[in-house]
């Protein structure tokens, strides 16, 4: 057979498999901008105060966070089809508690399950950096393949938010929530069926010590955030709490350097291809995940009345927020691109400066809805691209048995990042009235400057530390065509 002939099959299996994990983002996209628009409906629905729905994003970022590691392991060991069919089967329960909950806890319940759905996309990237192994192009088309993903996911984020708020005032409460869950259903068929499936390439054991471990800090670290936004930043419990989750690591990390197959590699961390792309995740995520509730928050303020905001309804907060993920989806499909002209280490770092760039332009330009969708579209530009980029850089700096522990610690960090960034923020915004609800209080205009002022930072400081990453990092040598 030709090499030709070799490499066409090989090139043809990866489209369709692109094309099959396209769906499976189309349902995570689906996840994450569905239930946005009808909060409020929803807690009318389960007789609940508004502010109480703060209570399903803590589980389920707890849940994500913990999940992700042991998770990712187990796709190293056992196969990363397996460990995906296991996550969706997990996030489909969850989905369809929802959708028949009677009540707040069963659909807390419910809600901290479907956060399973975290560990898609880092699988998914594992699947495709070992399909592409042995091209001579493992790098490139793995983040062609990884622009894709968060682009479709990205544009369905938008279709979920539109649909649930065209759908909401025509239907059930109970038929709106079986929707998501009909998609994830699907989607484990589709996996099921069009995703070949392939061994693990980890060796050893699985190490449950380590898994307890980092159960226990980051449960602890977690848990005290969620005490802070509960009881407030004066609660001897709640620090406590995440002094001893901090605490806890070092055992944690002392235990899993000297492991022979650990559950969380410090030592991969540790290395010069991989700490600077866990360090900017972690940094992205308080932007990405931690400040948008004070965005929306901050649009939704009467200006004649507290002398700030933009005085915008929900249907505006629902198009600032779109505005900010088609620019997203921008930055993940022009990834190849700017990979191409400024190298991956390059795009990174332009990602992060754009991240900085779109929220630093928050401290003087906060006036108009204009000013506000420019501020988001530059920040979306970068945060697409860093959503894309950072699980695929990772992947390349990991030997073939620890892409899935590799990419699945990129939205471990991040999900850690964005839960102490919430927190971190609620103390800014809650010096003054409430956060929940712009119409009994007011922050002070100086807590959302220092919102946007952190995440101008955390994004610049993500920028130097991907300067000091090597421009080609890999782990393990790559194969060439030869």
């Amino acid at each position: 057979m030709s090499t030709t002939a070799r490499t066409a099959r090989p090139m043809h299996g990866l489209f369709a498999i692109v094309g099959f994990l396209v769906c499976v983002e189309l349902a995570s996209g689906v996840l994450q901008g569905y239930y946005t628009p009808i909060f409020s409906d929803i807690a009318d629905h389960l007789g609940i105060a508004d502010a109480d729905v703060n209570w399903f994003e803590a589980a389920q970022l707890i849940v994500s966070a913990l999940l992700v590691p042991p998770l990712a392991r187990l796709g190293d060991l056992v196969g990363h089809k397996k460990v995906l069919l296991l996550s969706t089967a997990v996030t489909a329960l969850g989905s369809w508690t929802l959708a028949f909950a009677p009540g707040f806890w069963t659909f807390l319940i419910g809600w901290a399950l479907q956060g399973a759905y975290v560990v898609w996309l880092p699988l998914e990237i594992s699947i495709i950096h070992r399909r592409t192994a042995g091209t001579g192009r493992q790098g490139l088309l793995t983040r062609r393949a990884a622009g894709i993903l968060v682009g479709a996911l990205e544009l369905a984020v938008i279709v979920g938010a539109l649909t649930s708020g065209a759908l909401v005032e025509s239907t059930s409460m109970g038929f709106l929530l079986a929707l998501p869950a009909i998609a994830v259903t699907t989607v484990f068929f589709v996996i099921w069926f069009g995703i070949e499936d392939a061994p693990g390439e980890a060796s050893g054991g699985y190490d449950w010590g380590g898994l307890i471990l980092v159960t226990i800090a980051l449960g602890l670290v977690m848990g005290g955030l969620v005490a802070i936004r509960v009881q407030g930043p004066d609660s001897v419990l709640a620090w406590g709490l995440v002094l001893l989750g901090a605490l806890a690591f070092v055992p944690f990390a002392r235990y899993e350097a000297a492991h022979p197959e650990p559950m969380v590699d410090v030592r991969l961390l540790a290395t010069p291809g991989q700490w600077p792309v866990q360090l900017t995740a972690f940094l992205f995520g308080m932007s990405v995940l931690g400040a948008q509730i004070p965005l929306s928050t901050f649009a939704r303020t009467d200006p004649d009345t507290a002398g700030y905001g933009l005085g915008a309804d929900a249907s505006f907060v629902s198009t600032l927020i779109g505005v900010y993920v088609i620019f997203l989806a921008i930055g993940a499909f022009t990834l190849p691109l700017t990979s191409r002209l400024l190298g991956p280490r390059g795009a990174l770092v332009l990602g992060a400066l754009l991240v900085a760039l779109g929220y630093a332009l928050w401290l003087p330009f906060h006036d108009s809805t204009t000013q506000a969708m420019i501020n988001m579209a530059i920040a979306g530009v970068g945060s697409g691209a860093l959503v894309a980029a950072l699980p695929a850089t990772a992947a390349a700096a990991a030997p073939p048995d620890r892409t899935g522990f590799a990419t699945g610690m990129t939205n471990a960090t991040k999900t850690v990042g964005g839960a102490i960034a919430s927190s971190i923020f609620a103390i800014c915004l809650a010096s003054a009235g409430s956060i929940d609800d712009p119409v009994k209080g007011h922050a002070p205009l100086s807590g959302y400057l220092t919102v946007w002022a952190i995440c101008a930072v955390a994004a610049l400081l993500a920028a130097v530390a991907l300067l000091l990453m090597p421009r080609q990092a890999t782990a393990h040598p790559v194969g060439l065509d030869g």
